[in-house]
């Protein structure tokens, strides 16, 4: 095995670094070491010192839910008092309100409804298009993989469909932990690793872009994250057709999972493994930090940690708020913590373009 310090260096030239060697730099490297690597990156990728973040909303079009999953306090079953499908009028005002504050994107998810077909899917998107100028980055792989299943259709002829329709993007929800062990654990029903990769490889292979995502603080171990990683680097070598890396923390409150008493992620565990993953990732442009879920203070650090995204304003937000954050920034604040940390604030589209008004 290389010295830590050897490993750093040649990353932070350009040089790929094995999994061993994630896992060796993750439980021994110095954090700032750790830092100053992932922030070289960063400007070898993105040498104007620009942080961009993006004005849209997370709209969740239904709550009705047949996974299960331990760590969600989001979901309703079917028939459940609190259950619902929102009528595509109320859609439409939570559009008409995004754009009005400069949003140029929705970011659509809700549960995997069991009666939910294509159609539906269909004449939602097509209603939104006909109506506002908006990039829809819609439905995760869980969602996708359910409306093949009740459309009886191939994942394909799902995406192609939904893609005439008005789909734009999808966003990498459900990817929690990329290891069947984990997976299993939390989310027994859910789609397995296999799955949820096939799902953005059918979508790539269309031209579609997508993000990857984390979720840390389940139960997982380094090993499980190094795999997370290593199967992420695997397909946007395949495919290249990951824009970004948005790595989160558990949120606990009224959760099954938080029953099982796990320790809670510090802010130095994510800060580490968000600079771990800006070195190990080095076939993705774009890392996110999730302020979301550790706040804006921790937020701001990791944008010296490989971050050259600070993600969404959060007009809106329901699943992860419904576990416990609660964190809300708006244009004016999310830009000064941008700039106060030393960089240019810049304002993007969802597929990581520059934002012309």
């Amino acid at each position: 095995m290389r010295s830590i310090d050897i490993v750093l260096e040649s990353a932070a030239s350009g040089t790929r670094i094995s999994s061993d060697e994630a896992v060796y730099l993750f439980e021994q490297a110095d954090l700032l070491a750790l830092a100053d690597t992932a922030d070289r990156i960063r400007q070898r990728l993105h040498p104007d010192n620009v942080i961009s973040y993006i004005i849209d909303r997370n709209i969740n079009y239904t709550n009705v839910c047949r996974e299960f999953c331990t760590f969600c306090a989001f979901y309703r079953v079917k028939g459940d008092s609190e259950a619902y499908v929102l009528p595509d009028h109320v859609i439409y005002r939570k559009i008409e309100e995004t754009l009005a504050l400069g949003g140029t994107g929705i970011l659509m998810q809700g549960g995997v409804h069991p009666d939910l077909k294509i159609d539906y899917y269909e004449r939602l998107l097509s209603g939104i298009k006909e109506r506002f100028p908006i990039h829809c980055h819609c439905f995760s792989p869980p969602e996708i993989l359910n409306i093949a299943k009740v459309s009886k259709m191939t994942v394909q002829e799902v995406f192609k469909r939904l893609k005439v329709a008005g789909l734009d993007s999808m966003p990498g929800g459900g990817g929690e932990i990329l290891d069947d062990e984990i997976r299993t654990a939390i989310s027994p029903l859910k789609c397995k690793t296999d799955d949820w990769l096939m799902v953005h490889r059918e979508a790539h292979q269309l031209n579609m872009r997508t993000t990857a995502t984390m979720m840390i603080g389940v139960g997982e171990n380094i090993h499980h994250r190094i795999r997370h990683l290593q199967r992420l680097r695997d397909l946007q070598d395949e495919t290249g057709g990951f824009t970004a890396f948005i790595p989160w923390t558990f949120q606990p409150e009224n959760t099954e999972l938080a029953q099982r008493n796990l320790p809670e992620v510090t802010a130095a565990e994510y800060l580490r493994l968000l600079a771990l993953s800006r070195i190990y990732l080095d076939n993705f442009q774009n890392v996110q930090v999730s302020w979301l879920t550790v706040g804006l203070k921790v937020g701001q650090v990791g944008l010296r940690f490989g971050v050259n995204d600070m993600g969404s304003i959060m007009i809106e937000e329901n699943v992860i708020s419904a576990a416990g954050a609660r964190h809300r920034a708006n244009d004016s604040e999310l830009r000064r913590i941008i700039e106060d940390a030393g960089f240019h604030p810049r304002q993007r589209t969802t597929l990581y373009e520059r934002y012309v008004n």
